[in-house]
């Protein structure tokens, strides 16, 4: 799952609703989202039925003129304010909602016309930079929050000799989804003592859980507004930041897709133009309102940068590939004669029998070998699966 979060009134419910056309309350004021939103947005990947010249009938996702939609899950999370972790603003709810996502999206208001408490401002008057400064400062001091009532103890436990540091803190942060992976590399690039943490100063403590924090809870910055002067030159200010940022116009992905919605006209997520289905239909200040996307946002970003951002969440921030499991490895169908039914989104480095138990237990349990489509080879459960493969698990229990 991936948050999209930020300050309050940078265009966050705009962004998720363009994403998943999940109706949400958009508004110019602070604290519009009051509850978490979740909707289903999708990840876009070249389908690979043209590959196989075949007509696919695709279950679990969609399939439009060779482009796979596979459906992840995105979070809305309600607007962050300075000293959310000490309570301000509806902190603590917020915070709450961000130790369930896996990687965040940061809406950043690149035109700088809100303040720092997301209230509208003079055009340019605030830097964007900031914000993702306490971003990140409000999600670390909560995590030592969290952390500094049992710290003592832990770091007593570990100098013991009783258990290990690690394996300590994987217990204590297991409910906000950190895995042990994560504080070992936090561990390894931080260069603290994990035999002598007793001897960590509170600064040392804020560094390992600041570079926990970037670990795991991987984030990139949606430049919204980009299309408002001075966006443009906060972005290129944004880019030298140790992030991926992805220039964004939430507004124009939200009014392209209602617009394909009601079949006005041709556009898929992520499309870099469009075509006018029903002219007629729209009203002079449509047509011109399109115009203005196709022009000044389209032609000269490439995309609204709404479906790249969650592309880029999802296949390089979480390192996600895509794989098509199939039963029938001639017709590329499973047990109903469905072709390519399902494309699933699974992490790099997940093998055969590893998918064979996300499809089902069972599967898993009872796996003897898989064959590949490409070159209709036998492999073992530890293959490890590449984007974009044709998988036929072959078992005990036989199933698509």
């Amino acid at each position: 799952m991936v948050g999209v979060v930020g300050k309050p009134n940078t265009g966050k419910s705009t962004f998720f609703s363009a994403a998943t056309l999940v109706p949400v309350e958009i508004g110019s004021y602070p604290f519009t989202t009051i509850k978490p939103n979740r909707g289903i947005a999708y990840v876009r990947s070249p389908c690979i039925c043209k590959e196989f010249d075949v007509q696919d009938s695709p279950v679990n996702s969609l399939c439009l003129d060779g482009i796979r939609l596979v459906p992840v899950e995105l979070i809305d999370c309600a607007g962050l304010v300075p000293g959310a972790w000490q309570g301000r603003g509806l902190g603590n709810q917020f915070l709450d909602e961000i130790r369930k996502a896996d990687a965040l999206i940061h809406i950043v208001d690149a035109s700088g016309a809100t303040d720092s408490e997301g209230k509208l401002c003079k055009l340019g008057a605030h830097d964007p930079l900031e914000d993702v400064r306490f971003l990140e400062t409000e999600i670390t001091m909560w995590l030592a929050q969290i952390l500094k009532k049992d710290w003592p103890k832990l770091a007593r436990t570990a100098e013991s000799g009783k258990e290990d540091l690690l394996s300590l803190l994987e217990e204590r942060l297991s409910g906000l989804a950190f895995r042990r992976a994560h504080i070992f590399e936090a561990l390894r690039k931080t260069e603290l003592n994990a035999e002598k943490p007793t001897s960590w100063s509170k600064e040392d403590l804020i560094r390992f859980l600041d570079t926990l924090r970037s670990i795991a809870k991987p984030m990139l910055i949606a430049a919204n507004k980009i299309d408002v002067d001075p966006a443009e030159q906060n972005l290129e200010r944004l880019k030298n930041l140790d992030y991926l940022v992805i220039p964004c116009c939430a507004e124009a992905e939200l009014a392209l897709r209602r617009a394909a919605e009601k079949k006005l006209i041709d556009y898929r997520p992520g499309d870099c133009n469009f075509n006018m289905s029903k002219p007629d239909e729209l009203t002079e200040t449509q047509s011109k309102a399109l115009r203005v996307v196709k022009e000044k946002i389209l032609r000269k970003f490439g995309s609204t940068g709404v479906q790249d951002a969650i592309n880029v969440a999802f296949l390089r921030l979480l390192n996600m590939i895509v794989v098509y499991p199939v039963e029938d490895i001639e017709r590329l169908s499973d047990h109903q004669g469905r072709v390519l039914p399902d494309a699933y989104l699974v992490p790099y480095g997940t093998t055969a029998r590893q998918l064979a138990y996300i499809i089902h237990t069972e599967l898993g349990e009872s796996f003897i070998y898989a064959v590949e489509a490409r070159e209709k080879k036998r492999i073992g459960e530890n293959y490890m699966l590449k984007d974009r493969d044709v998988i036929s698990i072959v078992s005990a229990k036989k199933r698509g």
